[in-house]
């Protein structure tokens, strides 16, 4: 497994993943998620042999994003970076790509000035899954709101706390 930037030729296949893991994120379309890729602070791959296997799309303040949920960030202010959304694909679950994503944005946050990571995931429905692996990286729910139908936990890691 191999982590790099994201670059246009790998939108198809990141539609692919975001298509397979949509009941936990929202849709997206080629105009959207490329219009996403300019505007993120950090969007990483995982490839494996098959190909790319994993991503991670993440928004620093001032973008161009009209996510609730990303707003609601913004709004309170600080120097963040956002995580929109991680996704593995399910033939790469289980194999520690979500973890090597975060630990590769928790450095590129420390090194850029960045004080803390910032993300939300779902409480209705619940995702426990989500909550643990996030917990095992220092976040900590600093408020609530509901988005998109659903329930969410908006949450925090300094990164200079982050566990693994």
């Amino acid at each position: 497994m191999r982590t790099r930037p994201a670059t246009l030729d790998d939108l198809p296949a990141l539609l692919a993943l975001n298509a397979e893991q949509v009941h936990f994120l929202s849709p997206l379309d080629a105009p959207r998620l490329a219009h996403l890729h300019a505007q993120s602070a950090w969007h990483q791959v995982i490839e494996d042999d098959t190909g790319v296997c994993a991503f991670l799309l993440a928004f620093a303040p001032g973008a161009d994003y009209d996510s609730p949920n990303y707003r609601w960030f913004e709004a309170r202010g600080g120097r963040f970076l956002y995580v929109d959304r991680v996704v593995v694909g399910a033939s790469a679950q289980g194999q520690g790509g979500g973890r090597r994503l975060y630990e590769a944005l928790f450095a590129f946050a420390r090194e850029a000035g960045f004080d803390a990571v910032v993300c939300e995931y779902d409480l209705d429905p619940p995702n426990p899954v989500s909550a643990a692996f996030h917990a095992r990286f220092g976040f900590v729910e600093i408020g609530r709101q509901r988005a998109n139908g659903k329930q969410v936990s908006m949450q925090a890691a300094s990164v200079d706390g982050a566990r693994r």
